[in-house]
């Protein structure tokens, strides 16, 4: 008899075949007009440089598990995609390709330049969608949206005029993150710091009028060619009598004031600290605060400027060593002494940024932050974990103004024109003929663009088309969650619950599930330094799309980070395997056989049955629940333990008898019991492995009610007969099975034999129960005679293990030589013993410990504690052997 599915699985044969059925037949379209409840989630939207990675993967297989679900659940689901353009790493992608071409984008002037970003765009932006289609992910493909389309650039512009026209965006002249080889400013989020060896010089400033020096120390020396003063503690009492005199600044020859303030740590260096408000976050503050001048030294490529004095011309670095070597020879470099750093780079050419006095656009974050608290701690808003709560209030109760504007030229170009008559601003919804202020018409438009992140805030509403008011919108706004990494917690979440309060008046999320970081086997970050990067395609290639899903959802525990390795994939892979083979073995059992209109709740069931569908039941139940609470794991664990041990490895072996035998009434019935279990569980699992569910579900005989197991509900199990008595009889049967199973493997009894089993009961139910599930031992046990009751007679020799109430007792006369078995296991509990002897003196070897990997320390250990585990267990039976003769 041939079953309609091949001998093995191959994932690329199917995965392919069936996305194009899925997006063929409109199966991921959300529809406005459905009068089904709706469920609506929008993608973080990835870079339009970018290329799948770990976080994607985990990210999306997330988001992807949650709307398969909802679908399933009968909801009418968006789930709406889109990528983000991403200004400066598309900028830079672009202008290697013309560096590459002997051009810039200075040579093709700003109009040429754009028109190349978006030919390169329309040529090979965009791969990581059809990456995310691999990975299955069902996003309604036809709203794909893009940051910088029509659209979306509208509503850009309508909040961005609708917020300066409110006062809530303005210019100022502040310290911001700058990228000289950029030439931008930069978000805190596109600042990488990265911990580095350094030096901190300890310089001498001389007390003007005395022979003292105040001794500052600092990690940037070049910088203090715009100092503007020395600080220390107001309660040093070592300065005490210095505050309000003046150091003569060294190189420039320049006074700067000893001012007094709270912020100077007085155990740090010497206790006093040179201040240079113009180039650190910290000292611009302190300079505001007492009224200090701010001093710029370099221009926008980090090159000391006019004010630099005989250091103007030098590059910030080459500065650094002629202002170093200029001290020394002036007797003012006191010491230097090794430090570690965290030095700030940009995200994107790792170029060092520096703090840099620059004329931006801000806006005036607090009074939108105060309603995102608000709709926080009402519960408007749902973090989960919660323990993310308090790291959003502590950044939002303590926000700083959001400067918007960067120095590029792919993005949203500011709306705003400067006057050459008045030097006004005018800011407006179209392109200005004529100044606001005084009606002149020479008017030049700003040439900054808006920061990404201020597009991508609007996203839950620009991309279903406000600011014209939708039926989409009207459907499918407020989402119902987001699902997104803690690293843009602030940085975009925060800021969309900002931006959806403000302008749509609702809070664009009910829940946002933050997911942890996807790191190695060892629980290190994955990056290529170390060479631990795993990639998602590779891994598709190789084990297949629905192997790697159900990886990344079994290890998504809230709060834990994901500890992945390829072996772990593999595993994985098997249990696809295992439900195909189960799947095939069911369809070789199906043959003629009609679900239609069967009704289990008039069959009369076996005990074995009535336990397979109650607990059916039960994992339904567990599985909804855990989705709904966004607990992955615990789906993922619940349906992995009911599909291989209770379907594959007890069901299907239970069922056996009746699908092989005579009574035809019997096979009727276990095909009916078989046939509802794994249609069920297909469905169950699809939302984790869509594909292999997909091809195996076409497969089932009888009238599909639906085009696609995704369109069918994700489990109906109101009308399966629920015996939860029956089932804990059952189980106690399966206990009593796995005892024998296990004295047989312990006592090395061959897995044909045949044996004698005697089983000592505590009272006559539990006699009943094992007299009515006599045929399942007999038939899983491999038992030829069975003796079960009350104060049975024990026989002399027995291997004994306990069931629960029951005492399982097998008589070993005739079963194995037990001389035999003793110096079988006396010789292999020696070889162990080996094993222990050489691992354990490997990892107390200190120069091994000191050099091995940490990947090879870990596997020794493992090793190690196998073999001492091994050992137990021989030693345990050695002596269970050694008791019966």
């Amino acid at each position: 008899m041939e079953a309609k599915l091949p001998k093995g699985y191959e994932p690329h044969d199917v995965e392919a075949k069936w996305y194009e059925f899925w997006t063929g037949q409109g199966l991921f379209h959300a529809d406005e007009h459905s009068a089904k409840a709706p469920f609506s989630i929008v993608i973080p939207p990835p870079n339009v440089t970018g290329v799948l990675h770990m976080g994607h993967a985990l990210n999306n297989t997330l988001q992807d598990i949650l709307v398969r679900w909802k679908r399933m659940e009968g909801y009418e689901v968006l789930w709406q995609p889109g990528t983000d353009h991403a200004g400066i790493a598309t900028q830079n992608v672009v202008e290697k390709q013309l560096a590459a071409e002997d051009s810039s984008r200075h040579a093709l002037g700003r109009e040429g330049f754009i028109e190349r970003v978006w030919q390169w765009r329309e040529e090979s932006g965009g791969q990581i969608i059809n990456q995310l289609k691999r990975l299955g992910a069902s996003c309604d493909w036809d709203r794909e949206r893009f940051t910088m389309d029509e659209g979306l650039s509208r509503a850009v512009r309508e909040v961005f005029v609708t917020l300066y026209e409110e006062g809530l965006i303005y210019r100022d002249n502040r310290l911001i993150n700058w990228c000289p080889r950029c030439h931008t400013a930069l978000s805190d989020l596109e600042v990488e710091h990265q911990d580095q060896k350094g030096n901190l010089w300890h310089l001498r400033y001389p007390v003007v009028g005395t022979d003292r020096y105040l001794v500052v120390a600092t990690t940037r020396p070049e910088t203090m060619l715009g100092d503007t003063a020395v600080a220390v503690h107001p309660d040093d009492e070592r300065y005490a009598d210095l505050i309000g005199k003046s150091v003569m600044l060294p190189l420039m020859e320049r006074p700067i004031p000893i001012i007094a303030d709270d912020y100077v740590d007085r155990e740090f260096g010497s206790g006093a600290v040179k201040i240079t408000p113009a180039h650190d976050f910290n000292d611009f503050e302190i300079g505001k605060r007492h009224n200090l001048e701010f001093i710029n030294i370099f221009d926008a490529s980090g090159v000391v400027n006019d004010n630099g004095g005989r250091y103007r011309g030098l590059e910030r670095f080459e500065a650094r060593k002629a202002v170093l070597a200029d001290l020394e020879a002036a007797g003012l470099l006191e010491r230097i002494e090794e430090h570690l750093n965290a030095v700030g780079e940009c995200y994107r050419c790792k170029t060092v940024i520096e703090p840099y006095m620059s004329l931006q656009w801000y806006v005036k974050v607090q009074p939108l932050a105060d309603k995102a608290i608000e709709a926080v701690q009402t519960g408007k808003t749902r973090i989960i974990p919660a323990q993310w709560e308090k790291t959003y209030f502590e950044w939002m109760f303590n926000i700083r103004d959001w400067c918007i504007s960067r120095q590029i030229w792919w993005g949203h170009r500011i709306p705003a024109w400067f006057c050459e008559a008045c030097n006004e601003i005018t800011v407006s919804r179209q392109d200005p003929t004529a100044c606001s202020h005084c009606g002149g018409s020479d008017l030049r438009q700003e040439t900054d663009v808006l920061d990404t992140w201020f597009s991508s805030a609007l996203w839950p509403f620009s991309t279903m088309g406000w600011p014209e008011k939708t039926e989409t919108l009207q459907k499918f706004y407020p989402t119902s969650c987001l699902i997104t990494g803690f690293d843009i917690l602030f940085f975009w979440v925060a800021r969309m619950m900002m931006m959806g309060l403000k302008f749509r008046g609702e809070v664009p999320f009910r829940d946002v599930y933050i997911h942890a970081l996807v790191r190695d086997a060892q629980g290190q970050k994955m990056s290529k330094s170390k060479g631990n990067v795993i990639d998602p395609l590779t891994v598709i290639d190789e084990y297949g799309t629905d192997a790697f899903r159900f990886t990344l959802a079994a290890f998504a525990a809230q709060g834990r980070d994901v500890k992945l390795s390829v072996d772990r994939i593999a595993g994985y892979r098997n249990f696809v395997n295992k439900l195909w083979n189960a799947s095939r073995f069911a369809l070789m059992n199906l043959e003629g056989f009609e679900p239609d209109g069967v009704d289990l709740q008039q069959c009369e069931l076996a005990l074995s049955e009535r336990w397979i569908l109650s607990r059916l039941t039960d994992v339904v139940a567990e599985a909804r629940q855990a989705l709904t609470e966004y607990k992955f794991n615990e789906a993922a664990s619940a349906l992995y333990a009911f599909t291989w041990h209770e379907f594959c490895d007890w069901f299907i072996e239970l069922s056996k008898d009746d699908l092989y035998g005579e009574n035809a009434q019997r096979k009727k019935t276990a095909q009916a019991v078989l046939y509802t279990v794994l249609e069920q569980l297909l469905r169950l699992l699809h939302p984790f492995m869509p594909f292999v569910t997909e091809e195996i579900w076409q497969a089932l005989p009888g009238v599909r009610p639906t085009v696609s197991i995704m369109a069918a509900p994700y489990a109906d199990v109101s009308a399966l007969p629920a015996d939860q008595a029956g089932a804990a009889h059952m189980e106690l049967i399966m206990e009593v099975i796995k005892g024998i199973r296990n004295i047989r493997g312990e006592m090395n009894v061959p897995p044909g034999k045949r044996i004698t089993a005697v089983l000592d009961c505590k009272n006559p139910e539990i006699s009943g129960i094992l007299a009515a599930g006599e045929g399942y031992v007999r038939s899983l046990a491999k038992v030829d005679q069975l003796s079960c009751g009350e104060g049975v007679e024990r026989p002399s020799q027995a291997a004994t293990q306990v069931a629960g109430e029951v005492e399982i007792l097998l008589p070993l006369a005739g079963l194995i030589d037990l001389d035999e078995e003793l110096k079988r296991l006396e010789k292999e509990i020696a070889k162990v013993a080996k094993d222990i002897a050489m691992f354990s003196k490997k990892l107390s070897n200190e120069s091994f410990l000191s050099k091995a990997p940490a990947d090879v320390l870990e596997k020794d250990r493992q090793k190690l504690a196998d073999a001492e585990e091994k050992a137990a267990i021989l030693r345990q039976s050695l002596a269970r052997i050694s008791a019966l003769k």
